[in-house]
């Protein structure tokens, strides 16, 4: 029987289409002699487990760039037809466990059963389809929750630049999030920033209702960028199950910098700050296939989007900003202070925050923006000792709630607090006497 089934996978494998190998350049590898769709991936004969994926033509070539190590690839190089499209194993049986790009576990356990397949590149739900966002999503994080608060099935940029408590921030929400499943995609990070963020930030509790999908810094182009994508399909899948996802990325940014590694391989012309004009098209195909659908099913999103020179302006953060349902700004310089979560509230917004917050908590928190905005535009004026108590009565109050609006930014990273407590503490410290 043994040798049957040899036999009939050797007769399979004998009938599929085959290519040679002509040409690499950089991460573009042409083959010749074979008719595939872009999307499609082929096999190479002689490396066992390299893949080429079909990112364009020229003339009668394929255009295709390799999913992993090319060691070993010459001219003549066979190639065998593998599979039709993209797809990603989805299940039930993923959670609690950490996969790469392509559904596979990494981390040392054995192989979840039992799992079915879900399109990679899924469609985003219908504009007419999609439910009004009006439940709150309980962050745990008080910045968050009491003055930026989000809605079950809104999707927002968290902003920052390297080392201002990311990766840290994250992991707070995915412990303390109200959500029924976490979907972590992290995108080219650096092998030792994954262990951390599972073992650290993410920690045993999280990790139980999490599926981390990593695609680190060291792996090709388009298995970078394949992760992200992956990370998305699984969430689709637990939405469609009727559950309340949260998708977190991070970082959005490395996913657009592999797409243009890719791109200008290919030949395509650089438009904005060396990005092809494909990026930012491939930007919102990605980001409009979380929020809410027709189902009971929904995918809150975070994405994080690293600026470099903390440059807001940067062009893939102008794009994405311009995308999403709010965005969240970390500061370096009260990061610099050991303020943490280093949220500069003033510079962050919540475009849903009248749509799932009461109008007295809204009130409250439009009150201490504003009363935080003074206090900064006074900021210099009042440590020189040049402000004169009574010349703003805004000012005034801003410098006697200090202390306390500090207290309540200031967050541990193992110190969830439910967002009924925090709502309330900020009622109360609005409802103040002036004079107290």
């Amino acid at each position: 029987m043994l040798e049957n089934a040899r036999e009939n996978v050797q007769r399979a494998l004998a009938h599929r289409p085959r290519g040679t190998v002509v040409e690499v350049s950089g991460l573009i590898v042409e083959v010749a002699g074979i008719r595939a769709a872009i999307g499609d991936c082929l096999s190479v004969d002689a490396i066992r487990g390299l893949r080429l994926e079909v990112v364009g033509f020229r003339r009668d070539h394929l255009l295709t760039t390799p999913l992993g190590a090319t060691s070993g690839l010459r001219p003549g190089s066979r190639t065998t037809f593998e599979s039709h499209g993209g797809s990603v194993a989805v299940g039930e049986q993923l959670l609690g466990r950490v996969v790469d790009a392509f559904g596979m576990p990494i981390d040392g356990k054995p192989a979840p059963t039992g799992l079915r397949r879900a399109a990679l590149r899924g469609q985003p739900p219908d504009a007419f389809e999609r439910r009004p966002i009006k439940t709150p999503l309980a962050t745990s994080v008080r910045a968050i929750d009491g003055l930026l608060p989000l809605g079950v099935g809104q999707r927002v940029g968290i902003f920052a630049g390297s080392g201002v408590g990311k990766s840290t921030l994250l992991g707070m929400i995915c412990r303390g999030s109200s959500a029924d499943v976490n979907v972590i995609g992290l995108i080219g990070e650096r092998g030792r920033e994954l262990n951390d963020f599972i073992r650290g930030s993410l920690g045993p509790e999280g990790l139980a209702r999490s599926v981390v999908v990593a695609a680190t810094s060291d792996q090709a182009p388009l298995v970078r960028a394949r992760g992200a994508e992956t990370a998305t399909a699984i969430a689709e899948y637990f939405r469609d199950q009727g559950k309340s996802v949260l998708l977190v990325m991070d970082s959005v940014t490395r996913y657009a910098m592999a797409l243009r590694e890719v791109a200008l391989a290919a030949g395509e012309p650089p438009a904005t700050k060396g990005y092809p004009p494909s990026v930012f098209a491939a930007l919102p195909r990605l980001l409009e296939r979380a929020g809410t659908g027709p189902g009971a099913g929904v995918i809150t999103a975070l994405y994080t989007v690293l600026v470099e020179g903390d440059d807001l302006n940067d062009p893939i953060a102008d794009t994405v900003r311009g995308v999403l349902d709010g965005h969240i700004v970390l500061s370096r310089a009260l990061g610099e202070k050991g303020h943490f979560p280093a949220i500069d509230v003033g510079a962050s917004v919540s475009r849903l925050a009248s749509e799932v917050a009461h109008k007295d908590h809204l009130a409250a928190a439009t009150h201490v923006r504003d009363l935080l905005a003074a206090h900064r535009e006074a900021l210099d004026l009042i440590q020189v000792g040049a402000y004169m108590p009574g010349s703003d009565p805004r000012v005034d109050e801003a410098v006697r709630l200090a202390p306390a609006f500090e207290a309540l930014l200031r967050q541990g990273v193992h110190e969830p607090t439910a967002p009924e407590q925090t709502i309330a503490v900020l009622l109360k410290l609005v409802a103040q006497p002036k004079g107290r």
